[in-house]
């Protein structure tokens, strides 16, 4: 964003005494500074309404327009999205350059976007928001819509009409190379699928710890990987999603996907633009919703994200909740309750509990039963040493017997040929190792 210098002056209405109005502006500043804005003022109301034309009363623009000039303030943000006659009568009332909460939080994402596809999105996105603001926007945005289509307008066309029509060219051609890479990623997710591999999404706040818990788990489980995504304590770290394959001790595998997080108001453009890569998380076989459990308001956060995925339609994923930082506050971790885990990625401590959990969760159909297999037969006790977790192994007179946990359709599949009469029942429940 060009401006005179990078002071702004926050301002939010707090309509009907809302409990986390307090929290939304903290979370505002966040988002300027993650922006490189230096937040030198801060003005509220309270109000049963929003002001249809200058979102704030006649009495507070005058008190607004005081405060920017005295802390000398090029800029001012508003805590939620402003319609096109908004910003054009605030403009005009202010001489200020306004912006909102969504174009922050759309610049953060522009700025973050590291893959194409994770650009085209976020472009799609800033350019649906900026189309219907062109008037109220104080400087012309026709030249972010692209060069193409200029030469031949009718030459009565207006300005406004020009870079009304470049941006939705843009538009149009941005969904075409976007729709192409859609297409990649969903015949990837079916190679995937057909592999049988279990599929488990990192979703949650920005900010809570996915990308380090991905980290971690990896670290973990495989120390000799060089396939480490970007964790750094910063808004939108990832935007990108990262698919990662996990291979525990007892020859399980699932695949870890680390996903862009999510922010209360996340604009509905942003949401939109990035449906094809939040379908990861709609298909996947479980959820682990990272908190930042030493976050005052890490309920809310829960409740930002399970709206989000309501949103996306993952509302029916099964999910789990993994409390992070617990290190930071005074409550007892490691431990599981029920569908919680409670751990600490930065001390280290927590993560056989959690893959614990997921493991309970994604390989239900695995039995444990003990087979003897004939010798002639020997290539199945090499498949089931690598494919199964194989806990004893005894040979007798008519073949090896093997005690094992194994998938209940590799069973199925090869029952026909253990050796009869052989222990086929499953056996009681066995605790399980990570």
């Amino acid at each position: 964003m060009e401006q005179p210098n990078n002071k702004a002056v926050i301002v939010g209405v707090n309509l009907n005494d809302r409990p986390d109005f307090a929290y939304s502006m903290e979370e505002l500043g966040n988002l300027a500074e993650a922006c490189d804005i230096e937040v030198v003022g801060q003005l509220t109301q309270n109000a049963s309404k929003i002001n249809g034309s200058h979102y704030l009363g006649t009495g507070k623009i005058d008190e607004l327009s005081a405060l920017a000039e005295q802390v000398d303030a090029s800029t001012v943000i508003f805590n939620d999205e402003l319609s096109p006659s908004q910003i054009r009568n605030l403009e005009s009332s202010l001489q200020k350059r306004v912006i909102d909460r969504t174009i922050l939080i759309l610049d953060i994402f522009a700025e973050r976007a590291r893959t194409r596809e994770a650009q085209l999105q976020v472009e799609v996105a800033k350019l649906q928001y900026m189309l219907p603001r062109l008037v109220g926007l104080r400087e012309s945005l026709g030249r972010q819509g692209g060069g193409s289509g200029l030469k031949n307008k009718g030459a009565g066309e207006t300005k406004l009409e020009l870079d009304r029509r470049r941006i939705e060219e843009r538009i149009t051609a941005l969904q075409t190379e976007l729709e192409k890479l859609v297409a990649q990623r969903q015949v990837q997710r079916k190679q995937r699928r057909k592999t049988g591999v279990p599929v488990v999404c990192l979703v949650g706040y920005t900010n809570a710890g996915k990308s380090s818990v991905m980290n971690a788990v990896l670290n973990r489980y495989m120390p000799d990987t060089s396939k480490q995504v970007l964790a750094k304590d910063m808004l939108f770290a990832t935007l990108e999603t990262s698919v990662r394959g996990i291979e525990l001790p007892d020859n399980k595998s699932f695949l870890l996907t680390d996903t862009v997080g999510f922010v209360s108001q996340l604009p509905h453009y942003l949401v939109k633009a990035f449906r094809s890569t939040l379908e990861e998380v709609a298909e996947a076989d479980l959820l682990v919703q990272v908190v930042d459990y030493a976050n005052p308001e890490f309920e809310r956060h829960i409740e930002v994200t399970n709206s989000t995925l309501k949103e996306i339609g993952a509302d029916g994923v099964p999910m789990i909740y993994a409390f992070n930082k617990s290190d930071l506050t005074d409550k007892p971790y490691p431990r599981v309750d029920d569908d919680k885990v409670y751990l600490s990625v930065k001390a280290e401590i927590g993560l056989e509990e959690l893959v614990g959990l997921v493991k309970e969760r994604v390989f239900q159909d695995y039995v444990q039963c003990e087979v003897v297999i004939p010798f002639t037969e020997g290539r199945l006790v090499s498949y089931f040493n690598v494919n199964a977790n194989v806990r004893a192994t005894e040979y007798e007179e008519n073949g090896t017997r093997l005690t094992m946990e194994c998938k209940q359709a590799d069973y199925e599949k090869y029952k026909h040929l253990f050796v009869e009469p052989a222990a086929t029942e499953a056996l009681p429940e066995l605790e399980l190792e990570v």
